[in-house]
């Protein structure tokens, strides 16, 4: 029987995310095991009036690509990649992932070779088309999770087809606050870092690029980072998973990271100069995403946390950090994973997952639960 969220989530995408337009044209990238999704947007794209174009991908094709891949293949493929994204007005970009791990055994430096060679089409349509990126529900990712399949697909759904129309009113003070703030300190256990944010601009992220959503990012001026930083939950990067990350910056840049793995980690961080600057801070306030799920299109919007990025930065809130790499890592500061604080201006702003200020306090997830159904 057809899950008629499948369809809503298909409109979401279609009409809150994209906005697509009649005699647009929209590219719909993922892997064939989101057929029923994927027919949906080609319906309600038809029904708008635009046109639809499709991209199917595979990771274990894409593992073999990645393995032999040289510069001068690359180029050739930058080029037809940043052509097409040229001709389209938005995309959507949908994961379904069965083995998270299918490019771990990828050298680091093919990694960097793809990743600098597509930096510039995938920048351009960063920053010059309307995108969105989300995953469809497997049973890896089930597992990854610690649910069912049917559990963690209802949960997606759900998450994925709230009011984020409302959500996005409820964090504009968050932004304001965030654009008025100079210095920034965090404060959990094993954490003390603080920089600044003077003059850079905030972004609410509230389903128009990322479903589930939840957040408002912006950039620390980039040699103000000073501090230790100890995240606390797991972190899956090319193919790897990271814990215990702990990272040790001086004038904004990282001099120590130590992980459960830390050749493996020290080895990215090395693959160019930016990948040990900071190039993101946000905070989470997603309040039906609570637990880790090694999944960061979830976990970078878990309710009572933040999150940290090596490497680039985005044009919206731009730092002038550039790199090959964007590694969002997460640290989780309700009581049941050691509380923490944060302060904006030597003001607490947020203990323990909890907005202090009044004007915050829609943000609290009894509050902002009521909301978003």
């Amino acid at each position: 029987m057809k899950d008629k969220r499948i369809t809503k989530l298909a409109e979401r995408l279609i009409h809150h995310s994209v906005q697509l337009q009649p005699k647009e044209r929209i590219l719909i990238r993922g892997h064939i095991n989101m057929k029923p999704l994927l027919k949906e947007l080609i319906d309600e794209t038809y029904r708008v009036g635009a046109y639809p174009y499709v991209e199917l991908e595979d990771d274990e094709i894409s593992r073999h690509l990645l393995k032999g891949n040289v510069k001068e293949q690359l180029d050739t493929l930058s080029q037809w990649t940043l052509r097409k994204y040229t001709d389209i007005d938005a995309i959507i970009i949908i994961s379904s992932e069965e083995n998270d791990a299918e490019l771990a055994d990828v050298p680091a430096e093919r990694h960097r070779l793809h990743g600098e060679a597509m930096k510039s089409s995938t920048l351009f349509y960063v920053n010059n088309r309307r995108w969105v990126l989300l995953n469809y529900p497997t049973v890896r990712l089930a597992q990854k999770a610690g649910m069912s399949f049917r559990k963690y697909e209802d949960f997606l759904l759900n998450v994925c087809t709230m009011d984020y129309g409302k959500m996005e009113v409820a964090l504009k003070p968050l932004k304001q606050l965030m654009e008025r703030t100079e210095k920034v300190r965090i404060v959990s256990p094993g954490t003390n870092l603080t920089f600044s944010i003077k003059g850079m601009p905030a972004v609410i992220c509230a389903g128009k690029n990322n479903l589930p959503d939840g957040e408002v990012f912006t950039a620390p001026v980039k040699e103000s980072v000073h501090g230790r930083v100890a995240f606390n939950t797991p972190s899956t990067y090319q193919g790897i998973t990271f814990r215990d990350i702990v990272l040790t910056i001086q004038k904004g840049k990282i001099t120590k990271a130590v992980s459960n793995q830390n050749s493996k980690m020290n080895e990215i961080l090395d693959v160019d100069e930016g990948s040990r600057f900071i190039g993101e801070f946000a905070l989470g306030i997603n309040p039906y995403i609570m637990e880790p799920m090694d999944d960061i299109l979830f976990d970078e919007k878990i309710c009572g946390s933040l999150h940290l990025t090596p490497g680039q930065a985005y044009q919206e809130a731009d730092n002038g950090n550039r790199s090959s790499t964007h590694w969002d890592m997460v640290l989780i500061q309700r009581p049941e994973y050691g509380g923490g604080d944060i302060y904006f201006d030597d003001i607490l702003i947020r203990r323990d997952g909890i907005f202090m200020l009044p004007e915050l306090s829609a943000l609290n997830p009894n509050l902002l639960k009521k909301s978003l159904f």
